[in-house]
């Protein structure tokens, strides 16, 4: 069995006891000890969803209002006719049946994949290798669209995709902590107001049970749903 550090035990012994209000949860993330490094800093909801049922599953995109920090290098599989746009837009490829296939081939230098409708009848070959890593293009997140250079600015500026996972729980970014606390904050009730807004109809009973934030490196504070 593993022994937990110093730090860590620390860090446990500061979790509050009880939820916090959102500028409050944000005020305490930064008292925890933590390297020296700048960490993302991560927000958790636990949904009172049956992940089992298709008409509760949740799948979509979302973009901070203040930005996570990060970029994200994006592909586009295109016509010939809207790669300038795509490459113009900050793609690190695009491109149709030669695309396909470069990826066929094991190249994977890339966060996020981009497809115009038109493509995914050459871009569904790919289902066996994207599917698995979460990378394949899809209406519902978004990253199948016409306008392939406004997706393309979107995701490469950080716009995340989320989906539940088994347990009925929802993770995204919501920045790093060299941001304002005002940023965080905002960033976390953009987060929690979009949860709220695809409520599934069929759900019952409590719908947000817990939210929680916390770093990279760092324990967590419960948010008061």
């Amino acid at each position: 069995m593993s022994r937990q550090g110093k730090r860590s035990r620390e860090n446990v012994a500061m979790q509050p006891q009880s939820p916090l209000e959102m500028d409050a949860a944000v005020a305490k993330l930064r008292e925890f000890k933590a390297p020296k490094f700048d960490q993302t800093v991560n927000v958790v909801v636990h949904l009172g969803i049956d992940p089992k049922q298709a008409d509760q599953a949740l799948r979509g995109s979302i973009s901070m209002p203040h930005g996570i920090g990060k970029s994200a290098r994006v592909i586009a599989f295109c016509p010939d006719d809207k790669v300038a746009d795509a490459e113009a837009s900050g793609a690190v490829a695009a491109g149709g049946e030669d695309l396909v296939k470069k990826v066929e081939g094991g190249w994977f230098e890339f966060d996020v994949a981009i497809a115009t409708p038109d493509m995914m009848r050459v871009v569904s070959r790919l289902g066996r290798v994207l599917g698995p890593k979460g990378m394949m293009p899809s209406p519902k997140a978004g990253t199948v669209t016409p306008n392939v250079g406004e997706a393309v600015k979107e995701y490469s500026a950080g716009k995340q995709e989320y989906r539940n996972d088994d347990g009925g729980n929802v993770h995204c970014i919501i920045g790093k902590m060299s941001f304002s606390d005002e940023q965080l904050v905002g960033n976390l009730q953009h987060f929690a107001d979009t949860i709220e807004k695809i409520r599934p109809a069929s759900t019952k009973g409590a719908y947000m049970k817990k939210l929680v934030i916390s770093g990279t490196m760092t324990p967590g504070v419960e948010i008061a749903v």
